[in-house]
């Protein structure tokens, strides 16, 4: 692991909240209006129409007003709205396409910084509101992404205070890009921070040794000065990636799970499809929101 050295506090200025309408989507909203309400930020609400059919012979797109799949999500969006009480700071977004195509539009025209969506297990694999874009979305977009998974409880009332946060890392590159959200975040509530490195394939006979070693490098990573507002716990455990995040977290009660995911290494994104992906296994079957920012 490297030593890095953090005191950049996270704004949230723009949240996006992206939906199908689904009940998994409609669990997410109370989440995305906490955070917003928490930093000030203003919350996007996006729906993306399917795409038109190809047709042998191309026709001319509905003008807006004669466009009923247009003015059923127009309708939807404002219900939603109006019964999640948005608030005056809130925009609603339609636009036709494929889910992450517009997504990606989106981010990019209002800034973005924080995506959050809904999920829902599927076979046991989750796949986001959004269908086959399930990892693609957290694997290739630039700003952090909050899912609610289906094992998430409800929020209740608007204040959604995190009083335990778990922050599992490897030391790569791609799982430290989360630290900065994860102690801002801890810092912003006061929360506990609980760092976790998990150690699968390492001898009995060597692992008190290995686990003194990886605890001392878990503790380089806190910054001195986050003592102050910060009371951060050290965690080194002998299992598997997703089965000992998800068992800590299930113990401990935990509000929110920030980790690090890779970006796809394919540009087609044939690669993000891969099921059993332990970020994707943790999303389907966390008990809190799992917050993922891409290394």
């Amino acid at each position: 692991m490297q030593t890095i050295q953090t005191n950049k506090r996270i704004l949230l200025s723009n949240v996006l909240f992206a939906t199908d309408f689904s009940q998994s989507s409609k669990a997410a909203l109370p989440y995305a209006i906490a955070l917003a309400r928490q930093y000030g930020a203003k919350v996007f609400m996006a729906h993306a129409i399917a795409p038109e059919p190809h047709l042998s012979v191309p026709l001319d797109p509905l003008p807006a007003k004669a466009d009923p799949a247009r003015l059923d999500a127009e309708r939807r969006l404002a219900d939603l709205a109006r019964v999640a009480s948005v608030g005056r700071s809130h925009e609603e977004l339609l636009e036709r396409g494929d889910a992450w195509n517009v997504i990606l539009d989106i981010v990019q025209k209002h800034d973005i910084d924080l995506i959050v969506a809904g999920t829902r297990g599927r076979h046991g694999v989750s796949k986001l509101v959004m269908g086959s874009n399930a990892e693609k979305i957290y694997r290739q977009a630039n700003c952090p992404v909050l899912t609610i998974g289906p094992h998430v409880p409800p929020l209740e009332g608007d204040d959604w205070r995190l009083k335990h946060i778990l922050f599992p890392t490897d030391g790569s590159e791609a799982s430290l890009a989360a630290l900065p959200y994860a102690l801002s975040l801890a810092e912003e509530n006061q929360a506990i921070l609980i760092f976790l490195q998990l150690m699968p394939l390492i001898p009995p006979e060597n692992r008190e040794a290995d686990e003194a070693s990886a605890r001392e490098t878990l503790r380089s990573l806190m910054p001195a000065e986050a003592a102050a507002w910060c009371n951060p716990e050290f965690l080194v455990r002998f299992e598997f990636p997703a089965e000992g995040i998800l068992r800590l977290a299930a113990e401990r009660a935990v509000d929110l799970i920030v980790m690090g995911v890779k970006k796809s290494s394919s540009e087609s994104g044939i690669s993000t499809h891969l099921p059993w992906t332990f970020a994707s296994q943790v999303v389907a079957e966390a008990k809190c929101p799992v917050l993922t920012v891409r290394g």
